[in-house]
């Protein structure tokens, strides 16, 4: 079913264009991901889309049958009402229905729970409560009577979410969900069940997101807006990147073919006489064509930059026996780290395990209960944290970044201007002399990060960098942190940006339990998983051991010792050659794993592979077990 159509769509904000002439059409099931640099319009196309905002020209036609569901980056809520009344909003007998037996679970109220349970077993709904309690509980949402002005931002974002889902879940059928980082303010746990969830529901999906893990695993189409334009990919993110490298390269031969081109139309222009003919007049506008192709410029998002960074001495920082709890939360008890030269680690846990408070007692803003930190008297401490950019009065971007440094020092002694940092992480000169106000959401944290960056700390704290960043910003800071040579600390819900930048972990997992675990998030998620498996057969074993197994009768015995057949014979020979080998290839793998120098692709490459043995071993064995039996 054809779902949307766009043709010639236009927007410009001022004299400056977000999109120009773009054409589209979406049908029921494609799941699309929107790329684009920060402040050129995704945000306003997705508003265009859903009827919150106008193009400048342009149609857009939707489907009569087609419900639009749009979830923002910065959700409006009916702020002196409850969660409850914010999320159940629709008047309707199930909504109506679901939203009282919740009011009555909430306030306990036996009474008020019956006449709910009556009303939901006449309208039949109990298949929609039991998925909107799905929904509440996986994003963590609990106290409905909280009204939603007291909501902090990350609360607001996951009851936006909740609402947007319950909202298309009701609707039942033709739905479009537009999504605008989605994946902001949700820890992993959350980001990987809302994956789960939308590939269950098969919806159709147009969304912005920077996580490029989330991307891949809901998405099947990339649209990239650049240079005003729109560009469609099909397939994966690592797909979308070798076709981009190379409409890029063909752009740049068609771009160095133009300015010959210029040059010599340049030339006859020049020579030219005033009064000129029909004929050199089709040459001139001709020439207007050449000219803008020759002036375009393609920006090189790779970064190499050899920083002159602050030296760390031989003492960097120091926690010894650090305890640290609110009430009767614990954050920290008795937590034990020496940080090395070089440290990159990830720090991760659930929301409210303690994560943010460990970063400020590192950096010394908070103090500790008991114990001691000590910091190097070398350090340098750059902290991006959640709160973002503050300025006490409305500045032009260069000027803001002149106020910090006017040069910044490279390591071969020379150094670069405030505006080459600016272009460097995708200011353009024009966009340098904006002032910060009218700066979109996302261009504000990436001037944020980039003015933590132009300090020149040697001790990077990043509390969820990748929030709000566009592909393309982080693609630049991925490479730029890739280079740094001083440490870094991560906090980030990002897996793919952790799996490239750290080399161990510092998993948060409550009560003030800290496990440093050697290996990034993908490593980590793949042990747990073998946990869990050998957890399971752990039970098994022992409930098995339990449980008095009654003597079996005689003829089952003599059915089970009956004679293999001389296929099967064969096969437990070979089955047992192949776990010996897939063994000592699982422990060859991890060993590699363990080691902290191997390049991004390969741990990759060891991470995927380990999966693969793991499921093999698992089933080869059980046939074995069949067998030997």
């Amino acid at each position: 079913m054809h779902y949307v159509s766009v043709e010639g769509l236009s927007k410009s904000y001022g004299v400056k264009p977000l999109f120009n002439n773009i054409s589209f059409h979406i049908e029921e099931g494609d799941k699309v991901s929107l790329v684009a640099k920060n402040g050129t319009g995704k945000s306003t196309l997705l508003r265009i889309l859903s009827g919150a905002e106008v193009a400048d020209s342009g149609k857009v036609w939707v489907h009569k049958d087609v419900t639009i569901a749009l979830f923002e980056q910065d959700p409006q809520f009916m702020e002196e009402k409850s969660i409850l009344d914010n999320i159940f909003h629709h008047n309707h007998p199930i909504i109506n229905a679901i939203k009282q037996y919740e009011a009555a679970s909430d306030a306990e109220d036996a009474e008020m729970i019956g006449d709910a349970i009556v009303k939901l077993d006449e309208l039949n709904a109990w298949d929609f409560d039991s998925k909107v309690k799905q929904i509440l509980g996986k994003l963590n949402i609990h106290h409905l009577k909280q009204t939603a002005g007291t909501l902090s931002g990350g609360q607001r974002k996951r009851v936006a979410l909740a609402k947007t889902l319950i909202d298309i879940g009701f609707e039942h059928k033709h739905v479009l969900l537009i999504m605008d980082e989605p994946t902001n303010h949700l820890d992993v746990d959350m980001v990987e069940w809302l994956e789960h969830y939308l590939n269950q529901e098969k919806v159709t999906l147009l969304m912005v997101t920077h996580d490029r893990y989330f991307l891949d695993a809901v998405c099947n189409e990339i649209w990239e807006m650049d240079r005003d334009s729109l560009f469609v990919y099909k397939g994966d993110y690592e797909n979308f990147m070798e076709k981009k490298a190379a409409r890029v390269e063909s752009d740049l031969a068609s771009i160095d073919k133009a300015k010959n081109l210029y040059r010599k139309e340049l030339e006859w222009m020049r020579k030219q006489p005033k009064a000129r003919t029909t004929k050199s007049k089709s040459r001139q506008d001709s020439f207007y064509n050449v000219e803008a192709k020759a002036k375009q410029t393609i920006e090189d998002e790779r970064v190499q930059l050899q920083v002159k960074m602050s030296r760390l001495g031989g003492k960097v920082a120091e926690l010894k026996k650090v305890y640290k709890k609110y009430g009767e939360k614990v954050i920290l008890q008795g937590f034990d780290y020496t940080f090395k030269k070089g440290d990159r680690i990830g720090v991760v846990g659930k929301n409210g395990a303690g994560k943010s408070t460990f970063l400020n007692i590192l950096q010394q803003l908070e103090q500790p209960d008991t114990g001691k930190v000590n910091i190097g008297d070398t350090v340098i401490f750059g902290n991006y944290s959640q709160q973002g950019l503050i300025i006490k009065e409305d500045k032009r971007v260069i000027e803001f970044v002149k106020d910090i440094a006017e040069h910044f020092p490279l390591a071969d002694g020379s150094s670069m201007s405030a505006a080459q940092f600016l272009q460097l992480f995708l200011f353009s000169p024009d966009q340098q002399y904006t002032y910060i106000s009218k700066l979109s959401g996302g261009e504000k944290r990436r001037l944020h990060l980039l003015s933590i960056l132009f300090k020149n700390p040697n001790f990077l704290i990043l509390d969820e960098p990748t929030n709000d960043l566009d592909l393309q910003t982080l693609a630049v800071l991925e490479n730029f942190l890739t280079d740094f040579r001083g440490c870094i600390v991560i906090v980030s819900h990002d897996r793919y940006f952790m799996d490239r930048l750290v080399d161990h972990l510092f998993v948060f997992q409550g009560e003030g339990d800290v496990i440093d675990f050697p290996g990034n998030y993908s490593q980590y998620r793949l042990a747990l998983k073998d946990q869990e498996k050998l957890d399971v057969g752990t039970k098994m074993s022992e409930e098995t051991k339990k449980e008095p197994v009654a003597p079996p009768p005689a003829v089952t015995v003599s059915v089970s010792k009956k004679q293999l057949t001389y296929k099967e014979k064969r096969e437990f020979e070979i089955l047992e050659k192949e776990i010996e080998e897939l063994s000592k290839e699982k422990t060859s793998i991890n060993e590699k794993l363990s080691k902290s120098d191997l390049p991004f692709d390969e741990l990759q490459i060891l991470s995927n592979r380990i999966g693969e043995v793991t499921s093999q071993l698992d089933e080869k064995e059980m046939r074995w077990l069949e067998l030997s039996e």
